[in-house]
């Protein structure tokens, strides 16, 4: 059990860093390496690379951003098995609408407790 939470982080840390280095080494502004990691997770998931980095690091892979993009693209993938064509349109969204839904609710819920303030 140790070693699985050891892996985890290990490779989410890993993809964090990367990101981080991106940032600091290049011109890059954060919302385009948010596209970079999500577009590269799809392309991964996509040519079948990502699916088994989900297996091996868990978490570590579908937490970070290149998750995200990996849940779209298996979520398209199978919309359009089941439905055709118009599944790569309304795949990706169906499956990764709780995440979302909860996340604004979270947000919201946060945001209503601890009142935030704007920035002078």
């Amino acid at each position: 059990m140790i070693f699985t939470y050891l892996k985890v982080f290990l490779c989410g840390g890993l993809l964090c860093a990367l990101g981080e280095l991106v940032i600091l080494k290049t011109r890059l502004t954060p919302a385009r390496i948010l596209v970079a990691y999500i577009t590269a997770g799809v392309i991964l998931s996509a040519l079948g690379l990502y699916g088994p980095f989900v297996q091996f690091a868990q978490a570590g892979a579908t937490v970070p951003l290149t998750g995200f993009g990996h849940l779209l693209a298996q979520g398209a993938i199978s919309a359009v098995q089941e439905k055709g064509w118009i599944g790569a349109f309304t795949g990706g969204v169906t499956a990764a609408a709780a995440g979302i839904a909860a996340a604004v609710f979270f947000g919201f819920f946060t945001a209503v407790l601890f009142r935030p303030k704007a920035k002078p």
